[in-house]
């Protein structure tokens, strides 16, 4: 409702500001309802601001949704059938939630509509090998990669064919995401690289790119949702972070200035982990400088003024309860819708890497606050399993076994900034859901309606929504 002045009724002018016109007749439709200096409207206005600054009405819808969250089934879920694509590795909604990709094991990219449940098509030579993630630039064209090196560009309206293929990276791509400021598509693979590719300036046979960063035993790369960092997970257990983040400035790997000094905590720098081991959620506290050995002789420019110079690298050592003393893979790394917090799924167990890795020093000291964290039972060794939060930041939806669990931070699906704990709290289980004759890898909830996706070793995907 609009707080200015009030409505028009029909062709007639506002009146020009003075005295107050002439007393209205009792059939005036203002004179109805409470008794209040500029009648009906006034009234109705002022009992819109009278719900006070402090309520938020995004914070209701959100409450709203985590209760249809909680409400969910298991016998509400659909499975959509499966043939030969074998493995589901990844899955992803477009922006507007009408289309829900599927990466699959065995070259195919499948296409459905989450809303009818109906297939609407399959890209069954996408790739030459494993399709490995997908990632949507717009609501039309989106991006997958493989581990036949490439990644290849889609539009929905002309899906015969592709836009283009990358070539670029020399091992298996696992990873891609998308700077919206920029336009600047990022990818990262087990070669260690992540590479900026120019979408801007496409072609049928690719598009311009440059290696902007490079270290040793990569697993996973995010871009924080304002694009203001990029964060990398290794399999010997580091999480770098670059801070100022400037994809378009040319850096030579070496180059990148190390944050030794600790760094002020804000809500903007809060992350937070989990795990097949553990899952946690933590805050950034001071920088490790017994960093990985690949990065100790990276040189250190002079700062820029008023801060940190730009592409600024911070090496962050996550301690997993009871496990101090052995090396974590960070096999999975998702970050907070409103950038609060970092997820990781952390495992010491070396069958969950891709490719081997030594394990890590002990580190002498924690580099982050650890918020929450729960453990499970590491079924399916030998896969990554992707777990993600509710677009709402309130819940989190975590491949278990032959099902999926919905965790909050506490048993109210509160915000994080609301229940944010002096020491490490556990992760709350709201419900577990089970649909799948196999083990589930990965999991996905839509961006736009109240439903969840997830897809398992065999090859069947199933979503649940809530039964009204």
């Amino acid at each position: 409702m609009s707080t200015g002045p009030g409505p028009e009724s029909g062709p007639q002018v506002a009146p020009e500001p003075g005295p107050d016109p002439q007393p209205r007749s009792h059939a005036d439709p203002a004179d109805t309802g409470p008794a209040a200096p500029g009648g009906l409207f006034a009234w109705l206005r002022g009992r819109c601001l009278g719900r006070g600054a402090a309520v938020d009405p995004a914070r209701d819808t959100f409450g709203a949704m985590t209760g249809l969250y909680g409400a969910i089934q298991p016998a509400d879920s659909v499975s959509l059938s499966t043939r030969t694509h074998g493995a589901v590795f990844n899955l992803e909604y477009s922006p507007d939630g009408s289309v829900l990709t599927v990466a699959c094991e065995q070259t195919e990219v499948l296409l459905f509509d989450p809303i009818s449940s109906k297939h609407i098509k399959t890209l069954s030579e996408a790739h030459e090998d494993c399709v490995n993630n997908i990632r949507f630039l717009d609501n039309r064209l989106f991006a997958t990669c493989s581990d036949d090196t490439t990644i290849a560009l889609w539009d929905l309206r002309k899906l015969n064919t592709k836009v283009c293929t990358l070539h670029g990276h020399t091992s298996w791509v696992k990873n891609i995401e998308y700077d919206t400021n920029t336009r600047l598509l990022v990818t990262s693979g087990f070669d260690g690289n992540v590479i900026i590719w120019d979408t801007n300036r496409c072609t049928e046979d690719g598009c311009p790119h440059k290696k902007f960063f490079h270290t040793r035993f990569l697993m996973r790369m995010r871009l924080t949702p304002d694009c203001s960092k990029m964060l990398i997970s290794t399999s010997s257990g580091y999480l770098l972070i670059l801070h100022d983040l400037d994809l378009n400035k040319s850096l030579e790997v070496g180059s990148y200035p190390i944050l030794r000094a600790r760094r002020t905590t804000s809500s903007s720098d809060i992350t937070s982990s989990g795990s097949s081991g553990p899952r946690a959620v933590g805050s950034p506290c001071h920088q490790n400088n017994s960093g990985p050995p690949s990065e100790k002789t990276l040189s250190r420019p002079s700062q820029r003024e008023g801060g940190s110079p730009r592409n600024s690298l911070e090496v962050l050592t996550p301690e997993v309860p009871g496990e101090r003393d052995r090396g974590n893979c960070i096999t999975s790394l998702q970050l907070h819708p409103k950038g609060w917090a970092t997820l990781l799924r952390c495992s010491s167990n070396t069958d969950d890497q891709e490719e081997g890795a030594p394990v890590r020093p002990v580190s002498p000291r924690c580099s982050l606050r650890l918020t929450h964290c729960i453990e499970e039972a590491n079924v399916g060794r030998g896969y990554i399993k992707e777990l993600c939060f509710s677009p709402d930041g309130r819940m989190i939806s975590s491949p278990h076994g032959f099902g999926i669990r919905l965790l909050g931070f506490d048993a109210h699906c509160s915000e994080l900034v609301d229940c944010l704990p002096r020491e490490a709290s556990p992760l709350r289980e709201i419900r577990s859901l089970y649909s799948h004759n196999d083990v589930v890898l990965t999991t996905k909830f839509s961006p736009t309606h109240c439903q969840i996706a997830s897809g398992c070793l065999s090859g069947r995907v199933s979503l649940y929504q809530p039964k009204f």
